[in-house]
């Protein structure tokens, strides 16, 4: 069962997510002929606040 994890700083709607999982499931089930029904989608949500760049802490968008 292939899963997925994807990160992004911040936070996305709802509508962003189910997009998001469509088109990585659409991929992963033609690319590596895997039945959609069993791959799995974790997107992990992170505070900016938790990630760092370059040594630097980001900050949220503006």
């Amino acid at each position: 069962m292939p899963y997925v994890n994807i990160r992004v700083a911040g936070t996305l709607s709802t509508e962003q997510k189910e997009k998001i999982s469509r088109g990585v499931t659409e991929v992963i089930a033609r690319e590596a002929n895997k039945p959609p029904e069993n791959i799995l989608i974790f997107i992990d949500e992170v505070p900016h606040g938790n990630i760092a760049k370059a040594g630097k802490l980001l900050s949220p968008p503006k």
